[in-house]
């Protein structure tokens, strides 16, 4: 039986694979967050000229759904490598980000459209 996918476990599979490969060398954060901009880079060359309309209906069309599904895996493997480079725990990241967008941007603050910033470092 398979262990149910979580972070910590993806991390350790993509260590393991690039230490099978050597490649920890050429893992250093600013080569891997090089990677990742690359790859994010990638996943949105494939929405770059659609309209809204198109980009809402993009993983409709089975080749592109692909494309866009191996991007996001690949954004995701260096998102985590970079992660685990430096010691950060993307979660917990995550979590104490909401956590001060919470304060900065109070829940109906937006007025006309338009979401100002609250708080002393805008």
């Amino acid at each position: 039986m398979t262990e149910p996918l979580d972070l910590a476990r993806l991390q350790r599979r993509l260590a393991e694979f690039a230490a099978a490969r050597n490649w920890q060398p050429y893992h250093t954060p600013k080569n891997l967050v090089a990677a990742l901009s690359v790859e994010a880079s990638e996943l949105m060359e494939i929405f770059q000229w659609l309209t809204p309309e198109e980009s809402a209906r993009v993983m409709d069309d089975p080749g592109t759904a692909h494309r866009v599904t191996d991007e996001v895996a690949d954004v995701l493997a260096y998102l985590l490598q970079f992660c685990h480079v430096l010691g950060i725990d993307p979660l917990a990241a995550l979590d104490a980000k909401i956590d001060r967008n919470e304060q900065r941007f109070p829940a109906g603050g937006a007025q006309n459209g338009v979401v100002r910033p609250q708080g002393p470092d805008v």
